[in-house]
Formats: structure tokens, sequence, C-alpha cells
């Protein structure tokens, strides 16, 4: 998904990893009610739930994107966000984001290197269905966001996006393997600080997951994403698109710690006006997101 402002400093996530790792012990992290939490067992991908209500959850999140057709690029788009379950349907959870660049010599971009408080965030679920009553689990995301780094050039903007998803999980062997999928369109409107016209763009993903729990609380899966990038807020303009693909980890650190990650290689892509078999100007080469979590 496009994320023009939910970006950050892999510092604040470092510091948040090392005070799970000071409370965490051995056993699993806490379900939902119906059994495995799923939210965050695939990567990029994630499931249906959403947490129970009068629980709070801490929860640090860093993407680092990595590659460009040429130069040195490497990105770190981190947030932190306290998701709030209000009712059995519906999850609030509100945050602040971070953004950390070094760029230099990537045709196209200024040379950059920089770290700065990036944006804010709110996040809406609302589950539609329940795996426990219905064939499979269905959220509804809903993310509205302010920035000022702009999420492909490290500079100084104005921005403005929302992210939306259907979120659709299932156990396929009940207690064993979990499989999700992903669809989510997203928009942002970018004007930078130095003035000049506003810059508009949209994407859409569709993305796909399995997870097999190995043991307790220690799921191994895979994963496969595509996405397509465009200018406009409404798909005007097609601008490139992207296949990743690549494995996912899911741990429970503690009853209430848990850490998940995974990483993205494109292995397929094409950009428009542009020759080659990657895209590697509207995308990344790698993309890999590091998540920690610590309910109370």
């Amino acid at each position: 998904m496009m994320r023009a402002n939910r970006i950050g400093r892999p510092a604040a996530s470092a510091a948040f990893l090392g005070l799970l790792l000071a409370v965490a012990g051995q056993g699993p992290a806490s379900a939902e009610p119906h059994g495995i939490d799923t939210e965050h067992l695939f990567g990029f991908t994630e499931g249906s739930d959403i947490g129970v209500p009068g629980e709070r959850e801490l929860e640090s999140e860093t993407t680092s994107r990595v590659g460009k057709r040429g130069g040195r690029f490497r990105a770190f788009d981190s947030g932190l966000a306290l998701k709030m379950p209000l009712t059995d349907w519906f999850r609030v959870a509100p945050g602040i984001s971070f953004a950390a660049y070094d760029i230099g010599g990537v045709p196209g971009l200024a040379d950059r290197s920089v770290g700065t408080f990036s944006g804010a965030f709110v996040e809406a679920r609302f589950r539609l269905l329940r795996r426990d009553a219905a064939p499979f689990g269905l959220t509804l995301n809903v993310v509205p966001s302010l920035g000022r780094i702009d999420a492909g050039t490290g500079q100084r903007v104005r921005s403005y996006g929302s992210e939306f998803g259907l979120l659709v999980d299932r156990e396929l062997i009940p207690g064993l393997v979990v499989g999700a999928i992903n669809l989510g369109y997203g928009l942002a409107s970018v004007r930078s600080d130095a003035g000049g016209a506003t810059a508009e763009g949209s994407n859409l993903e569709v993305a796909g997951a399995l997870a097999y729990q190995i043991q307790p609380g220690l799921f191994l899966g895979g994963e496969a994403r595509y996405v397509r990038a465009y200018g406009g807020l409404a798909l005007e303009d097609f601008a490139g698109d992207a296949v990743y693909l690549g494995p996912t980890l899911y741990t429970a650190l503690s009853e209430r710690a848990w850490l998940s990650f995974t990483w993205g290689r494109q292995v397929h892509g094409r950009a428009v006006g542009e020759r080659g078999d990657l895209d590697l100007t509207t995308f990344d080469r790698h993309q890999l997101r590091l998540r920690i979590g610590y309910s109370f």
C-alpha cells in the first residue's frame, strides 16, 4: 500500500524491542476468545482479528525499503500506535510516525540523509464477520493520515492520505494452518514545502499469505503481494506495478508480547517508459517489516 506519511526512524522500534525483551518469557501470546489471533501472523498481509474489548495493545511497526535502479536508497518508515478495541466489532488505534532516509546517487532523487518526526494517523477497524460464526473472518480497515515527509524522496512536504482495506482470513486446518487475503486501495495528496504543484497518487494491492504453526506460539509462512501505482487520486494514470514474494515469521515472546517479521523481494514489475523486468522507480527492490506488540 502507498504510505505517504506512516514513516519513521528505526531507533523507536529498537527501544521498544528492548523493553519487550526485558519483560518477555516463554509462552503463547494472548489470543482472541475464538482461538488464534490472526492479525499479525502474515507480515504485510493482515488477519481480520481486532482484539478483545477492554484490552489495550502498544504496537511498533518499522518497514525498511531498500534498493532503486541506481545509487543508494535506504528508507525506514516507522509508526507507534495504541490499539483500543471498543466493542467486539470496532477498534480504534491512534498513532504517530517517524522517518529516516539514506539516499545517494539515485537518478531523479536528491541525495539525503535525515531522521525526523513524520506525522500522525488513526486506524479504524470494523469487523464484519467472525470466523467462529461464518466461513471466514472479514474486517474493513480505514487509515486516514497526515504527514510531513514524502515516502518516495524523503523531502519535506505536507501530505494527506487514506488507506482502505478488506481483510479476509480462515483457519484452513484449525489450530495449525491459517490463510489470509487482503484487498487494498490507498490515495495521497502531497505538496512540497518549497512550493509548486500538488502531486496526487493512488494504488491498488492484492496480497495473500499462509502461516503454519510449527509449535505453540510460533508460525512460519509465505506471502505474495501484487501492487499497482497510479497518478491521480482515482487510479487515473498507470505508473507501474510490482510483485513481491517472501517468508514470514510470527512468535510469541510471552503471554502479552509478540514479534512478527517479513521480507519481500520484488521478483517482477514494470515501470511506464522504462525497460526491464522490475519497477525500481516507483517501488523498491526489497521491503522488510518488523512489528512488536505488547498488550495490557
